[in-house]
C-alpha cells in the first residue's frame, strides 16, 4: 500500500540537473507531484538533503522558456534520485504546469528528442 501524501502523475520530460548554478547531469522527469518528483538519471555523486536544481522546457512549445525548480534529494537509487519541494523558494504555478504537461503529454519522449532537450 503507497502512503504518499499527493498523488504522482507520470510522464516523460528531459531536463538538466544543477548543483551550485552549473549543470552537472541530465535527467528525465518520470512522475510527480506537488511535493515532489522522481528523475531518472545515472547521477550518482550526489547526496540526501542537498539541495538541486532542476531546468526544463515543454517540447513543441513556441516560447522556448526555461524553467528552474529547486529542489532538495529525498531518495536515491541506482536508476534515479527522489526529489522534494518542500520548504524551497518555487512557483507554485511552475509545479502546477508540469504535473498538468505531464498529464497531457503521457507518451514517451526518444532518446533523440532527450538529447536535444538537454
Amino acid at each position: 500500500m503507497e502512503h504518499r501524501l499527493s498523488q504522482r502523475t507520470t510522464g516523460k520530460l528531459p531536463l538538466l540537473v544543477y548543483r551550485k548554478g552549473l549543470p552537472i547531469a541530465t535527467g528525465q522527469v518520470h512522475n510527480a507531484s506537488r511535493v515532489g518528483l522522481y528523475v531518472a538519471t545515472d547521477y550518482t555523486d550526489v547526496g540526501l538533503n542537498q539541495k538541486l536544481e532542476l531546468e526544463f522546457g515543454y517540447p513543441g512549445n513556441s516560447d522556448h522558456q526555461r524553467r528552474r525548480l529547486n529542489v532538495h534529494v529525498v531518495r536515491k537509487d541506482d536508476k534515479g534520485l527522489g526529489l522534494d519541494f518542500s520548504g524551497l523558494d518555487n512557483d507554485s504555478f511552475t509545479i502546477a504546469s508540469l504535473i498538468d504537461w505531464l498529464r497531457m503529454h503521457p507518451l514517451s519522449l526518444n532518446s533523440e528528442a532527450l538529447r536535444q532537450q538537454a
